[in-house]
């Protein structure tokens, strides 16, 4: 999973125009939030974007973004685990 992290962290950096940042700047299991990078509501709109047009999933609901969207590691396992969900038809 590490190299996973690390895809997640470039992308953050990215989308979130951290100039002068890179990926190993993100420790895995510092607070996104609140602290560590001190992202605020716009950034998590950007990460739900993010993850919809990357990986096509959808965050349906306010309280899971805020449980998974804790640090580099919930959000990589949050982000595995929908995509080994079973496609429902």
């Amino acid at each position: 999973m590490t190299d996973f992290k690390h895809k997640l962290k470039t992308m953050l950096i990215e989308r979130l125009k951290f100039e002068d940042m890179t990926p190993e700047d993100i420790d895995d299991d510092a607070p996104l939030f609140a602290g560590g990078l001190g992202l605020d509501s716009i950034d998590a709109l950007e990460i739900v974007v993010m993850l919809e047009s990357e990986f096509g999933i959808k965050v349906k609901n306010e309280s899971a973004a805020r449980d998974y969207f804790v640090s580099i590691s919930t959000l990589a396992a949050y982000v595995e685990e929908k995509l080994n969900e079973p496609v429902s038809s």
